[in-house]
């Protein structure tokens, strides 16, 4: 996927052989070559081409994966968290590349997170005017009015920032508990988006699942259980992005 400049310690930590802070130290000490020649600045960048070597090893590339995982609830969408919560990278049993969530969904927000370990194609997925499609499924309190659900597609601004949907669906009503079932189409997504955006209508999230990412849906897959994607999965979610980015 990658074809763009990278910094060594990012390349030499993307290889397995250590953490980038780590790969700091070896070039700073003097024992990374490229192309044969000893390099010492930390920010240098390489391509794809270059040749590595740590201690006249030749370092061997990563082979770039993607997975799709339905995250449950309770588990951070992170490498690693600082306050010893549960990561959605504990759950990639057996995966050996050091991969990280592309996004990332609330803890209590279950659904499709996709990981890998190419940065290129995370960064374009996350683009802000990618403009992928993300359905949810939402649970909200209350029974709202068509003029408040409206709302959401004209935008709501909570914090300076304005928050919208692209479309709804009622899916079904509960008078007797008075809540809502919606489906909630998103192009962007920011932090929080949906729940964010149902708090500032008066009726807040109470359960919140993303069932599909593009055309990846949870189809087979259960809680905590993850897949790789495709060849042709991968390759339609990068032609989609790249379509839909505006320069």
């Amino acid at each position: 996927m990658s074809t763009n400049l990278e910094r060594l310690q990012k390349v030499i930590a993307q290889s397995g052989l250590t953490s980038r802070r780590k790969a700091e130290e070896l070039i700073i000490s003097g024992r990374v070559k490229v192309n044969s020649k000893v390099v010492t600045t930390l920010g240098t960048k390489v391509s794809p081409k270059d040749e590595i070597a740590v201690d006249d090893v030749p370092i061997e590339k990563e082979k770039f994966v993607y997975y799709l995982l339905y995250k449950p609830r309770g588990f951070i969408s992170a490498v690693e968290d600082d306050r010893g919560r549960e990561t959605v990278i504990d759950l990639m049993e057996d995966v050996q590349q050091r991969i990280f969530p592309i996004g990332r969904l609330d803890y209590t927000t279950s659904g499709i997170l996709l990981l890998t370990n190419d940065g290129d194609f995370a960064h374009l997925l996350m683009h802000p005017k990618h403009e992928i499609e993300k359905v949810y499924v939402a649970k909200v309190k209350g029974i709202p009015s068509k003029s408040s659900l409206n709302r959401m597609i004209k935008g709501v601004t909570d914090n300076g920032e304005l928050l919208k949907a692209m479309n709804y669906k009622v899916i079904s009503v509960d008078k007797k508990k008075e809540t809502m079932i919606l489906e909630i189409t998103l192009h962007e997504g920011k932090n929080r988006h949906i729940r964010r955006m149902m708090d500032q209508i008066g009726h807040p999230i109470l359960k919140l699942k993303r069932e599909r990412y593009g055309s990846l849906t949870l189809k087979q897959l259960q809680p905590g259980r993850f897949r790789p994607l495709t060849r042709q999965e991968v390759h339609q979610l990068t032609m989609q992005a790249s379509k839909n980015v505006k320069q």
